[in-house]
Order: structure tokens, then C-alpha cells, then sequence
């Protein structure tokens, strides 16, 4: 995607939620059953704004926005406070992958219900009944990021978001191909995934920066930073082909495409 109108040296932070309680209880947390961060994913959080407080990376940002989801808000307002006090714009365009009818259902009872999605087969197929399809959620988050740097032109702007928005950015600023059919992405809880526009092309200036969340940090064997889920490192089973040759999306597997860009 060409970077439309944004001005040189805008600067983009996407900081990715700290944990949540459905990331907690590996259900899908929608709009109506997101129920924020839990005590660890404070945790996380609270250890990202004392390193901003004490480091000043993120000084002078201009603009903090969040998605309207109460993991992201949750985010958003413990960061504030180190950001300048800046008030947190909510906005919608944001929002993780829109989910429909699957709302507050388990992964596993998602996969039951509705099979998995093939990456590059089924980009165009719905989440569920009433959500996205992923290349529909990949040109709406992209949007919307391209949208929040057009109105800070020359400024940094950081944005309490998504898994898929960090996955979004990677995607569609770099030009992966296959709406990123052949990326796997995974960011941690309470990371800095940031870029910078330098007039023709996006400077990836760091990905999954979670640093705070180390053992050094915390003295414990893992610190703050929780392990990444299985479908990370695992493939799903081949699809089944339907008479024809066609890829049936078959249920049982990981719901890779959902969570390709670390869903949450």
C-alpha cells in the first residue's frame, strides 16, 4: 500500500495490550465479552510505562489513541500518564478482527463450529456470521492506521492496540504478498512494534520490543513475559480437498488465520 499523504519523519508506536482475560481463557474477546487486562497484563503494562518513564523513548508523542475493545482503553490509560498525560482517543477503526457471531466462544468451540481458515484460500470468507473476513480486517486496520498519521504529519503517534494491528502493519507497509499468507507473526504482551515514514519508504525501526518484560528485569525464570501459544510454532493439518480439488476448511485445527497475526 503507497503511503498516501503522510509526511516525512512520522513516526508510528503500536503497543500491544498487556495480557488479557481472554487471552487468559483462550476464548475470542469480541465487543461484547472483552473483559480488559488481567492482573498480570497490568502487570506487564505498569512494567512498560516505568521503562518510558525512565528511558523518555517515546517523549513528545503527540497523539495516544486506543481501540474502543477495554483491553486496548486498559492500556491506553496506564500509559497516559508517562505520554504526557494525553487524553486517549478511542476510536473503532482500530478494534481487533471483528467476530461476529463467535463472540465469547472458546477457540476450540470456534474451530468446531466453524472450521479453520486456510491463509491464502479463505482471506475473503467471514470470521463468523456478523464479522470480518481477513483481507477485509487487513485494508479496514490499515486504513486506520494510515489515517491516524495523515492527521499528525512529522509526529509520533502511539497507539494501544492489537495483535492484528501490529500483523496489519507488517503486511500491508512492507507489501507481503498473499494478504501475508506466508508470515507468521507473534507479539508480545505490552511490546513496541514501531515504524517510521521517511518520505518514500517505511524505516522498520523495531518489532516486539518487550524488553521490560524480561527474566534480568524481574528475577524470575521468565520475568513478566508469558510463553507464546502453540499455533506459533505449529502447523495445522493440511485441509481436506473436496471433490474437485477444492481445500475444504476443515475443522480441527489451529484457527491460523484468525490468529496469524497474533490475534487479540
Amino acid at each position: 500500500m503507497l503511503a498516501r499523504s503522510i509526511a516525512p519523519g512520522s513516526r508510528l508506536a503500536i503497543i500491544r495490550h498487556g495480557e488479557a482475560v481472554s487471552n487468559a481463557e483462550d476464548t475470542v474477546g469480541g465487543h461484547d465479552t472483552c473483559q480488559g487486562l488481567t492482573r498480570h497484563g497490568r502487570r506487564q503494562v505498569e512494567a512498560l510505562a516505568e521503562r518510558l518513564r525512565r528511558t523518555r523513548e517515546l517523549e513528545g508523542a503527540a497523539a495516544l489513541y486506543s481501540s474502543i475493545l477495554p483491553r486496548s482503553i486498559e492500556t491506553a490509560e496506564i500509559l497516559a500518564p508517562v505520554l504526557g498525560d494525553l487524553p486517549v482517543l478511542r476510536t473503532c477503526s482500530l478494534c481487533e478482527r471483528h467476530v461476529g457471531e463467535a463472540d465469547g466462544l472458546t477457540w476450540a468451540e470456534y474451530e468446531a463450529r466453524y472450521g479453520r481458515e486456510v491463509p491464502g484460500v479463505d482471506d475473503y470468507r467471514e470470521f463468523a456470521p456478523g464479522g470480518e473476513s481477513w483481507a477485509g480486517f487487513l485494508d479496514r486496520a490499515a486504513d486506520a492506521m494510515y489515517s491516524v498519521m495523515e492527521r499528525h504529519p512529522g509526529e509520533l503517534v502511539v497507539i494501544a492496540g492489537h495483535g492484528g494491528l501490529i500483523g496489519t502493519s507488517v503486511i500491508r507497509f512492507l507489501g507481503v504478498p498473499g494478504n501475508g499468507s506466508g508470515f507468521r507473526g507473534y507479539a508480545d504482551n505490552s511490546s513496541i512494534t514501531e515504524w517510521e515514514w521517511t518520505g518514500k519508504r517505511w524505516w522498520f525501526v523495531r518489532y516486539n520490543d518487550a524488553a521490560h518484560l524480561d527474566a534480568a528485569e524481574w528475577g524470575t525464570e521468565r520475568g513478566l513475559r508469558l510463553a507464546a501459544p502453540g499455533w506459533v510454532s505449529g502447523e495445522p493439518p493440511e485441509p481436506i480437498a473436496e471433490p474437485g480439488g477444492n481445500p475444504a476448511s476443515a475443522p480441527g485445527g489451529a484457527a491460523q488465520q484468525a490468529k496469524s497475526g497474533s490475534y487479540g
